[in-house]
């Protein structure tokens, strides 16, 4: 079901996505609305589950991590209980920054950063193929970042 959003809702929306550190006094200006409102809506998105969080976005290479890799992992079963498990030990694995369970051929793909690529092999030999349930794996390292856009498109209107 789609929130049921005004206007001064979505733009709050985008500017919080395009500056998370924003002071709620700025925002309000910004979304022209007074700042106790302003806070009211926000505190209500949040609690609406419609902001999950906060963070700050760091440059892995500048931090030591190279490699940027994914895994796509075909699973001999996908009964409950085996993609729980999975689930559970893809959550342990800090070398796996996103993960995504898929349909068709791929039943995931595991978006993994590392400090080199022999880090990157390593988990791959000893952690993700070593894993019960694991079938296939296959990998693809990335050469270079085209788009990094983690937000949700919100249109101006």
């Amino acid at each position: 079901m789609k929130a049921r959003l005004d206007t001064i809702d979505w733009q709050i929306l985008k500017e919080l996505q395009e500056d998370g550190r924003i002071t709620n006094v700025e925002l309000a200006r910004r979304v022209g609305i007074s700042a106790p409102p302003c806070l009211r809506r926000v505190r209500a998105l949040e609690e609406a589950g419609l902001v999950r969080g906060y963070r700050t976005l760091l440059d892995e290479k500048q931090l030591g991590y190279e490699v940027t890799a994914f895994a796509m992992v075909g699973l001999h079963n996908q009964t409950e209980a085996d993609l729980v498990a999975f689930d559970a030990k893809i959550q342990s694995w800090d070398i796996v920054r996103e993960s995504f369970m898929l349909s068709g051929e791929v039943d995931f793909i595991l978006k993994c950063v590392a400090p080199d690529l022999e880090s990157f092999q390593t988990f791959i030999i000893r952690e993700l193929t070593s894993t019960p349930n694991v079938d296939n794996v296959r990998t693809a390292l990335t050469i270079r970042r085209v788009k990094d856009v983690p937000c949700v498109p919100i249109e101006d209107d």
